[in-house]
């Protein structure tokens, strides 16, 4: 159910700063339309840390109800508490999401052992396929292949999204967690060399601008077409460059700005893109193709 191209999905925003519930939901049945196999909302690039509770469930509620099961919707349930992570995950579950994608614990910068309690208490209290979502620089902390296989044993603990870049370690965490474990790219740039290192899809940031590219890299990756796949990464490779200029998600939400997709609004402390970083957004879309 999680493989291939997956998008990280941004949360537009209106001029007076609440959700643009309308740009969501067409963002979605555009990913869809688009080719991309999953869906996962408020994650970091959905800004779920300034989003009220209320506003990330609602988020969630709007991904599945415009899915309806086309594609799985994995929502991000993550958080620092333990308990307020169970809350969000017991809601996603309650509304039809697919999956769960939680967060290493942030700014507590708990142990291995607080990690693997952590992770251990949300998959007990809900029984849904979890991911562990392993990002050492926006978290602190980086979860061990080690660690990670001692909570692969839990029946719903099914995968990670790996932000690492490190291409050793889907080759480490296959040893410690087992073939079956699902492993995806948490970074655009390492998406078919993480494959190649047996991983089976990516969780693109870059998918939110570029849909129908991403999942065709994705096809032809699973098809054998490698010199196809390679060809679309590396067009697509400036545009990763370019999502990452500055703090995402300013640089993509200005993207999807230009598509038409969403307003470029983030929340604060999120600045709006610079005026350099707009000038480099754009002229990356445009020699990738996806500006007219």
């Amino acid at each position: 159910m999680f493989q291939g191209s997956m998008v990280a999905l941004i949360t537009p925003m209106q001029a007076n700063g609440t959700l643009d519930e309308k740009a969501f939901c067409d963002l979605v049945e555009w990913q869809i339309a688009e080719g991309t196999e999953g869906l996962v909302p408020v994650g970091t690039t959905g800004e779920s840390p300034t989003l009220s509770h209320d506003e990330h469930r609602r988020v969630v509620e709007l991904c599945v109800q415009v899915a309806r099961g086309r594609v799985p919707v994995m929502a991000g349930a993550g958080s620092n508490s333990t308990a307020e992570a169970i809350g969000f995950a017991e809601h996603a579950r309650s509304v039809g999401a697919d999956g769960l994608l939680v967060v290493t614990p942030y700014y507590n910068k708990p142990t291995q052992e607080g990690m693997f309690l952590h992770f251990s208490a949300i998959a007990d209290a809900v029984a849904l396929p979890l991911f562990i979502y392993n990002i050492p620089p926006r978290s602190v902390v980086d979860m061990t292949p080690e660690t990670m296989g001692r909570l692969a044993k839990h029946p719903n603990i099914k995968g990670v999204k790996d932000a690492t870049a490190n291409l050793t370690r889907p080759l480490h965490q296959r040893r410690e967690c087992g073939a079956d474990f699902i492993q995806l790219s948490g970074e655009d740039h390492t998406a078919l060399a993480f494959m190649a290192a047996g991983g089976h899809g990516c969780i693109s940031v870059t998918a939110n601008i570029a849909p129908r590219a991403c999942a065709e890299m994705h096809l032809a990756w699973r098809e054998g077409r490698l010199a196809d796949a390679m060809a679309i990464q590396e067009r697509l490779t400036p545009v990763h460059d370019a999502m990452f200029c500055e703090t995402s998600p300013a640089p993509v939400k200005y993207a999807a700005s230009l598509l038409g997709k969403s307003n470029a609004l983030c929340r604060l402390p999120m600045a709006p893109c610079s005026d350099s970083a707009k000038a480099r957004v754009q002229a990356a879309m445009a020699a990738a193709g996806l500006l007219n």
